[in-house]
């Protein structure tokens, strides 16, 4: 099966982990759901500043293990490491007929790699958009 084109740009911005792909990926109107922010984070600018500071944080230890399509949805698993402790997540994608990315939301498990991330993604938030 062929991964729909939205699914393939992101895991080329992950393992090239160069976030400047999201430019073209993200629709205007991109949603980011974090496992850490109660509210969803609206708009591409903000969208592009989680899934940077992701890339920096998780990106060079991150990897995919299985999707799952169907649709306009996917849904990737992925392990990475932080502070040496197991990070096991999904990302779940949305996108529209243009195959821009309307919504991200990412799932992260055990709670001792979520206060892990946590804490690195506001550090590296901080340090971009400080």
């Amino acid at each position: 099966m062929t991964r729909p084109a939205a699914v393939e740009a992101w895991h080329a911005i992950a393992a090239s982990q160069d976030p400047a792909g999201l430019k073209n990926l993200l629709a205007d109107d991109a949603v980011f759901r974090s496992p850490a922010v109660f509210t969803p984070q609206e708009g591409k600018a903000i969208t592009t500043a989680y899934l940077s500071a992701a890339i920096v944080v998780l990106g060079p230890t991150l990897t995919y293990h299985r999707e799952l399509v169907t649709g306009d949805s996917a849904m990737l698993e992925f392990t990475c490491e932080l502070d040496g402790v197991q990070v096991h997540g999904i990302d779940l994608l949305r996108w529209n007929d243009d195959d821009q990315v309307v919504e991200f939301t990412v799932m992260v498990r055990p709670f001792k790699a979520l206060e892990a991330l946590v804490k690195h993604m506001g550090a590296e938030l901080q340090r971009a958009h400080g």
